[in-house]
């Protein structure tokens, strides 16, 4: 198939029986029968697996080292609410990557969209696949210098988002300490700044005796 996003990569010992699109929407849907050589060295039998192409996006943790706070956004989530969480997640600056812009470039825009900041630093975090049974969605986490916006008594420092894309977001100051504690107990069912908090969590220290050093 022509479309970069179709295409299975090779790998050793992984046979494609079948590749067909059953839904070419925003994110293609494929469904892939394939079989492939196992750890015992066997062939596995035929399997049917239903792929999402979402691509390449890009999350990032902004921090003050001043204030030694994070900046967290809010927002409306329907597959949460479809999963029976509370649809209301609380999250980090994210998204997808357009054609082939940079996962750098992708965070830059979206730290603007969302909460109208600029980073001056940017550490890369890692690369991490979101739903591995079922979609290609990558996600390139950054931890990123800011200077997080005033906020209110209850840490709440405005709305962001673009509305040509209807988004609401609500934009959260908190304490570095607070939240990566949060990450701690399990209390943000959003993988990605769970695990940006925590990565956090072992390297606040040393991360922000640098940070306060003029970029």
């Amino acid at each position: 198939m022509s479309d970069p996003r179709i295409a299975i990569p090779p790998y050793p010992g992984l046979d494609i029986e079948d590749n067909q699109v059953v839904w070419n929407g925003r994110f293609p849907l494929q469904r892939v029968a394939f079989t492939y050589r196992r750890f015992d060295g066997a062939r596995s039998g035929p399997l049917v697996w239903e792929l999402w192409r979402r691509g390449r996006a890009a999350a990032m943790l902004p921090y003050d080292p001043i204030q030694d706070a994070v900046v967290l956004i809010e927002q409306f989530r329907l597959p949460g609410l479809a999963a029976g969480m509370d649809p209301v997640m609380t999250e980090i600056p994210a998204g997808l990557c357009d054609g082939a812009e940079s996962e750098t470039d992708t965070m830059t825009r979206e730290l603007r969209e969302e909460i109208g900041l600029d980073a001056d630093r940017m550490e890369r975090i890692g690369r991490f696949i979101l739903t591995a049974g079922g979609a290609d969605e990558t996600v390139t986490l950054f931890i990123g210098r800011v200077t997080a916006p005033p906020a209110g008594a209850h840490g709440v420092a405005g709305t962001g988002g673009l509305t040509s894309e209807q988004e609401d977001i609500r934009i959260l100051v908190r304490p570095a300490e607070q939240a990566i504690a949060d990450a701690i107990a399990g209390r943000y069912p959003n993988s990605v700044i769970s695990i940006a908090l925590l990565w956090f969590g072992l390297q606040r220290q040393a991360l922000r005796t640098g940070w306060l050093q003029p970029a």
